[in-house]
C-alpha cells in the first residue's frame, strides 16, 4: 500500500518544517547573544528579547536567575573594602600614631588623605563610579581622622567643643567644594550637610551660651537646612537637610515652649521666629503645607499665650490659650461657592496664594487645625465639672429625704471652665456646618450641666437649672427648627434619575486617551453602559440635631431625679415636671423619640406612685396594690394611643413584676394582686390585636391567684390545684378540635388531662384510704372509654395507663397475700405454663400486637 502524500501536500509540509527550523535558529541566536553580554559586558544584562516572529507560548526558556547580579556583587565588594580600609585607618590613627615623629605623621596623613581624595577623579574618568564612591567615602573619613590627629598633636589644649565646631565648619566647606567639583559622587554633599549641623550649636556651647542661645543656634541651623531643601536639587541632600531641620527645629520649638512658661518674652521671640520660618516653608512646599502650618500655629498660640499669661489670674490661664486658639481658627474661611472649579495644584516654587485669600488653602487649614486642637484641649480641661454635675447626685452619700445635701466637689477647680465651654460653643455655632452645630449643641448642654458646680449654686437653683436644661433639650428634640437655622440643606444623592452634566471637550478627550469606558474618545465608548453609583441618603440636619438634643435631655434625667431625692417636696416637683415633659414629647414627638418618651413617662409615673406611697407611710403590700395602677393606666392608654401602645403596655407589665414582689410578704395580698393583674390582662384581651397574648396572661395570673389563695387556706388536696387548670385546658382543646379536626389529641387534651391525672396518681399511691383510688380509677376508666369511642389516642393512652397503675396499686396487697398462701413450687410452674402458651401462639400474639399498635397509631 502506497502511503506517500500528494506532491502539493508534501510541499506544504516541508515549508512548514523549514519555517519552524528558521524560527528556532533565530531564537537560539538571540539566546547566544544574550549569554555573551552576560559573560563579557561590564554592566547588568538586559532582559532576554523574544525571538522575532515567535509566539509567546513558544518562546525559549528564560535565563536562570543569578543569586546576585554583577552590579550588586560589585557594590558589596566595594563596601566591604572601604569598610576595612576605614577600620585600618582608625586603628592606625589611634594606636600607631604615637610611635612616629612629627614629620612622618604629616607625610602619612597628607599622602593617604590626598590619595584617597584624588583617586576618585581618575576612577570617574574610567567610568568606575561605584569604586570612586567607596574611595571617596574613605577619604572623607580620613579627613575626620586628620582633624582629630591635629587636635591631639598640635592643639591639645584647645577646647573640645570649640575645636569641633571649627573643624565641622571647615570639613563642611571642604566636602561641599569636593562634592560640587565631582558632581557624580553622591556621598560628599549629604555628609557636608550632616557636618553643617554642628558648628553653630557647638560654638554656642563653647562660648558658654545657655539654653536660649543654643535654641537660637539650632533654629538658625534649621533655617539653613530649610534653604537647602528649597533651593537644592539632589534628593539625598534635601532628605538629609529635612532630617536635620526637623530635629533642630523641634528642639528650638520645645525650648521656646519651656521658655514661654519661665521667661515669656524670650520664649515668645523664639517661638514667633520658629513660626515664621515654618510658615514660610509651608507656603513654599504645598505637600507639607498642612503639617508645617499646624506646627507654626501651635508655636504662635504658645507665644501669645505665654505673653498674656502673666497679666491674668491663674484661673484664666486656660481661657487665654483657648482664646488665642480660637483667634487662629478665624483664618479659615471656607469657600462660599462649593460648586466653583478647583484651582490647579500649586508647585514647589509657587508661593502665590489661591484666589480669594492671601494664604493658600493648605496653610489656612493647618493654622485652623492648630487653633482647633488648642481649643479642643481646653474643652477637655473643662470636662471635670461636667462629670461631677452629671454623676455627682447619683453617687449620693446622704439619706433619701433627709434634707441634707452632699458636700460640694471640685472646690479648687477654676470656675472659668464654663467660660471655655461657652467660647467653644459660640465659635462652633457660627460655623454653618452640621458637625459644628452638633458639637456646639453638646457643648451648650455640658455648659449648663457644669454651671452649678463651677459657680457653686445653691440646691434649689441647681435643681431648677437641671430641670430647665431637660425641658430645653426635650423641646429642641420635638421642634428642631431653630437649631438648623443657617445650615445648608444636604444635596440630593445621585441616583438613576439624577441628571448628569455633560463632560467638557478637554475632559472627554483626556478620558478617551486614558481608555476610560464610556468616554467619547474611548474605543468602546459607544456601547459601554454608564452604571449609576448608589449613595447613602444624607441625613436631615433637623433629625440629627433633634436626636442629639433628645439624648442630652434623657442623660440629665437620672441626675435630676437623684438630686431631687434630698428633699421630699423637691422629689414630687421634679417627678411631676418630668412626667409632664415626657408626656408632652410622647404626644408631640414622632418616631422612636415618641416611643422612648412614652416608656420613660411610664417609669416616671411609677416613681411618683412609689414616692406617694412612701410619703403616706404605706406598707409594702399596700404599695404593691398602688403600683398596679400603672399597668392599669397603660392598658387604658394603649387602647387609644396606637403608635406607642405596645411599648407602653410592655413597660406597664414590667412595672407589675415589682408589685408582685412587694406583695409576696403577705400571701393574701399576693393573691389579690395576681387577681387584679389578671383582671387588667383580661380587659386588655378584649382588644382583638392583644387577645392572643393577653388572654393567656390573664389565665396564668388567675390560676396563680387561685393557687396562692388555696395555699393561704391550707388546702392540701392536689385536685383543688389541678382541676382549675384541667377544666379550662380541656375546654380550649375541645374548641380547637371542633375548628380543626386534624389537630392531634395530644395537643388538644394531653396537657389538661396530664395536669390532673398524674398528680392524682402520685397522691393515690401514697394515700392509705380507698376513696381517692376509687375516684381516680373511675375517672381513668371514663377517659379510656371516651378515647376508645372517639378514637383519641391521648385519652386512650393516658386513661389506660393511669387505670392500670391505679388497679395495680389496689390489687398489689391481695396478690402478695395469695402468692404467700400458695405452695412454693406453684409460681414457677405457672410461669412455665405461661411461657409455653406464649411460645406456642407466638406468631399470633405478635400479629395481634402489631394490629393493636397500628390501630393506636391511626388514632388522632
Amino acid at each position: 500500500m502506497d502511503n506517500s502524500l500528494p506532491p502539493a501536500d508534501e510541499l506544504a509540509l516541508v515549508d512548514r518544517e523549514l519555517a519552524r527550523l528558521d524560527a528556532r535558529r533565530s531564537q537560539l541566536l538571540a539566546r547566544r547573544a544574550w549569554l555573551l553580554r552576560v559573560l563579557y559586558a561590564p554592566t547588568a544584562p538586559a532582559p532576554f528579547p523574544p525571538a522575532p516572529g515567535a509566539r509567546p507560548a513558544a518562546a525559549g526558556p528564560r535565563p536562570p536567575a543569578a543569586d546576585s547580579t554583577p552590579r550588586s556583587a560589585q557594590n558589596v565588594l566595594l563596601t566591604l573594602g572601604g569598610t576595612l580600609l576605614t577600620i585600618a585607618a582608625i586603628a592606625f590613627t589611634l594606636v600607631s600614631w604615637g610611635s612616629m615623629g612629627i614629620g612622618g605623621r604629616s607625610v602619612v596623613l597628607c599622602a593617604v588623605t590626598s590619595a584617597a581624595l584624588a583617586v576618585p577623579v581618575a576612577l570617574l574618568r574610567r567610568g568606575l563610579a561605584s569604586t570612586a564612591e567607596s574611595v571617596a567615602a574613605l577619604g572623607l573619613v580620613l579627613m575626620v581622622l586628620d582633624a582629630y590627629a591635629l587636635h591631639r598633636v598640635a592643639l591639645p589644649e584647645t577646647d573640645g567643643a570649640g575645636y569641633t565646631a571649627v573643624a565641622a565648619a571647615v570639613l563642611a566647606g571642604a566636602w561641599t567644594a569636593y562634592g560640587s567639583a565631582l558632581s557624580r559622587l553622591r556621598i560628599p554633599l549629604p555628609v557636608a550637610v550632616v557636618a553643617g549641623q554642628l558648628p553653630l550649636p557647638l560654638g554656642v556651647l563653647a562660648a558658654g551660651g545657655g539654653p536660649t542661645a543654643f535654641a537660637w543656634a539650632a533654629l538658625v541651623t534649621a533655617a539653613a537646612d530649610g534653604a537647602l531643601i528649597l533651593w537644592t536639587r539632589p534628593a539625598a541632600v534635601r532628605i538629609t537637610a529635612a532630617v536635620g531641620a526637623t530635629g533642630l527645629g523641634g528642639w528650638a520649638l520645645l525650648t521656646g515652649g519651656w521658655l514661654s512658661l519661665t521667661s515669656p518674652w524670650s520664649g515668645a521671640a523664639l517661638l514667633l521666629a520658629s513660626a515664621a520660618l515654618t510658615l514660610y516653608a509651608a507656603r513654599r512646599l504645598p505637600s507639607l503645607a498642612v503639617a508645617a502650618s499646624a506646627v507654626a500655629g501651635l508655636a504662635a498660640v504658645a507665644a501669645a499665650g505665654g505673653l498674656l499669661r502673666p497679666a491674668v489670674p491663674a484661673d484664666w490661664t486656660v481661657p487665654v490659650y483657648v482664646l488665642c486658639g480660637l483667634a487662629l481658627v478665624s483664618v479659615w474661611r471656607p469657600s462660599a461657592a462649593p460648586s466653583a472649579p478647583a484651582p490647579a495644584p500649586a508647585t514647589a516654587g509657587d508661593g502665590a496664594a489661591e484666589a480669594g485669600g492671601r494664604l493658600p488653602v493648605g496653610v489656612r487649614l493647618g493654622l485652623a487645625c492648630a487653633g482647633a486642637g488648642v481649643a479642643a484641649l481646653g474643652v477637655v480641661w473643662a470636662l471635670p465639672p461636667v462629670a461631677v454635675g452629671l454623676l455627682g447626685p447619683i453617687a449620693r452619700t446622704t439619706e433619701v429625704w433627709s434634707g441634707e445635701h452632699a458636700d460640694r466637689a471640685l472646690t479648687s477647680f477654676p470656675g472659668t471652665a464654663v467660660l471655655v465651654l461657652a467660647m467653644a460653643a459660640a465659635v462652633l455655632a457660627a460655623v454653618p456646618r452640621l458637625w459644628a452645630r452638633c458639637v456646639a449643641l453638646a457643648l451648650v448642654w455640658a455648659l449648663l450641666t457644669a454651671l452649678p458646680v463651677s459657680l457653686g449654686l445653691p440646691y434649689a437653683a441647681t435643681l431648677a437649672l437641671q430641670l430647665l436644661t431637660i425641658a430645653a433639650a426635650l423641646a429642641s428634640a420635638v421642634r428642631a427648627g431653630p437649631l438648623t437655622r443657617g445650615l445648608r440643606r444636604p444635596e440630593p444623592s445621585e441616583g438613576p434619575g439624577t441628571p448628569k452634566a455633560e463632560p467638557t471637550a478637554p475632559a472627554a478627550a483626556a478620558a478617551g486617551a486614558a481608555g476610560v469606558p464610556g468616554a467619547p474618545g474611548a474605543p468602546w465608548g459607544a456601547w459601554a453602559p454608564s452604571r449609576p453609583r448608589p449613595q447613602a441618603p444624607a441625613a436631615e440636619p433637623g433629625t440629627v440635631l433633634g436626636w442629639l438634643a433628645y439624648a442630652c435631655g434623657l442623660v440629665s434625667v437620672p441626675s435630676a431625679v437623684a438630686l431631687a431625692l434630698d428633699v421630699r417636696a423637691a422629689t414630687f416637683a421634679a417627678l411631676g415636671a418630668l412626667l409632664v415633659l415626657l408626656a408632652g414629647v410622647a404626644v408631640l414627638g414622632t418616631g422612636a423619640r415618641r416611643v422612648v418618651a412614652a416608656c420613660a413617662a411610664v417609669l416616671t409615673a411609677t416613681g411618683l406612685v412609689v414616692a406617694v406611697a412612701a410619703a403616706t407611710g404605706w406598707e409594702d403590700h399596700w404599695t404593691a396594690l398602688a403600683l398596679l395602677l400603672v399597668p392599669a393606666a397603660t392598658a387604658a392608654v394603649g387602647a387609644k394611643a396606637r403608635p406607642v401602645a405596645l411599648p407602653v403596655e410592655i413597660t406597664g407589665a414590667v412595672v407589675a413584676l415589682p408589685a408582685f414582689a412587694l406583695a409576696a410578704s403577705r400571701p393574701a395580698f399576693l393573691a389579690l394582686a395576681l387577681a387584679l393583674g389578671g383582671v387588667i390582662a383580661a380587659a386588655t384581651a378584649v382588644r382583638p390585636e392583644r387577645r392572643r397574648f393577653a388572654s393567656w396572661t390573664a389565665a396564668v395570673l388567675f390560676l396563680l391567684a387561685t393557687w396562692v389563695r388555696l395555699a393561704v387556706w391550707e388546702v392540701a388536696t392536689p385536685e383543688a390545684y389541678t382541676l382549675p387548670v384541667t377544666v379550662p385546658a380541656l375546654v380550649v382543646g375541645f374548641l380547637r378540635r371542633r375548628r380543626d379536626r386534624d389537630a392531634s389529641s395530644w395537643t388538644a387534651y394531653g396537657p389538661g388531662l396530664a395536669a390532673t391525672l398524674l398528680p392524682s396518681l402520685l397522691a393515690a399511691w401514697t394515700d392509705p384510704e380507698w376513696p381517692r383510688p376509687l375516684a381516680l380509677g373511675v375517672a381513668a376508666l371514663v377517659v379510656t372509654l371516651l378515647g376508645a369511642r372517639f378514637r383519641l389516642q391521648a385519652l386512650l393512652v393516658l386513661g389506660g395507663s393511669v387505670l392500670a397503675l391505679d388497679g395495680l396499686h389496689e390489687l398489689a396487697p391481695y396478690v402478695v397475700q395469695a402468692v404467700g398462701a400458695l405452695p412454693r413450687w406453684l409460681p414457677p410452674a405457672l410461669a412455665g405454663l405461661l411461657l409455653l402458651a406464649v411460645g406456642a401462639t407466638y406468631e399470633q400474639r405478635l400479629r395481634d400486637a402489631r394490629r393493636l399498635r397500628d390501630r393506636v397509631a391511626r388514632m388522632r
